[in-house]
């Protein structure tokens, strides 16, 4: 099972020499690091290390998904986030979780003793209001449908049509200046298609500098309307 760790990053040199030099060795066969045009030497730095490096040519973690899963040559995606919010002894266990036969894994920071250090009352309080309106509306039991460390097989990407940009939700985002990720609508449609989705525990350090890309509001506005499309498609 050939596996790729996918690293989407923007202006994230300070955390990636302190994160990408953990890493498990041979954890992964491919090192991908998706950089959306940054300033700070990110992808130079990714380079230095043997990633494979692609830059992406429109803004936004979902164009960083559509461009780089193209260059991506695992039959299972890793998402990571290359700000210190996940943890890279996790990922063998995530690994090892997808061998069971999932469909997708997620690394909760809600499951069992896990915690977020990187919350504070207003994104804590969001992560759960979602992650339950999530179970509510879509019959699943996630304890965290947000998060970014995940691992899933590439094929259901085309399956359940992530590579296929919603109009409606793409003028809504520009409309209210802000770009999100697939993995709300990834939480959404697996369970709506009843793939087999699992969860392990994982802790979310705080982040290492750079500056947080989400508003609260706006990532709210976005996940309650790709919540009612969702549900009402």
């Amino acid at each position: 099972m050939k596996t790729t760790l996918f690293i989407p990053v923007l202006n994230e040199i300070e955390a990636m020499r302190q994160v990408l030099p953990r890493l498990p060795k041979g954890c992964c066969d491919q090192i991908l690091v998706v950089d959306g045009q940054s300033r700070d030497g990110s992808a130079e730095y990714a380079r230095s290390l043997g990633c494979d490096v692609y830059v992406q040519k429109e803004k936004g973690l979902r164009a960083a998904y559509s461009e780089g899963i193209q260059h991506a040559t695992g039959e299972v995606i890793v998402t990571f986030s290359p700000d210190g919010n996940s943890l890279p002894e996790k990922i063998p266990e995530l690994i090892d979780k997808m061998r069971e036969g999932y469909d997708m894994v997620i690394v909760s920071r809600y499951l069992g003793g896990a915690r977020s250090e990187d919350d504070d009352m207003m994104t804590g309080f969001g992560n759960w209001m979602f992650t339950s309106l999530i179970n509510f509306f879509f019959s699943s039991n996630y304890t965290d449908a947000l998060v970014m460390f995940r691992a899933y097989r590439k094929d259901i990407v085309k399956r359940l049509g992530f590579d296929k940009p919603v109009f409606f939700m793409e003028w809504f985002e520009k409309k209210i200046r802000t770009l999100s990720g697939w993995e709300p609508q990834m939480s959404m449609r697996c369970a709506k298609a009843r793939l087999r989705v699992g969860e392990i525990p994982g802790d979310e350090p705080p982040r290492i500098g750079g500056v947080r890309k989400i508003t609260p509001w706006r990532s709210g506005a976005v996940l309650s309307v790709q919540i009612l499309y969702e549900f009402l498609t």
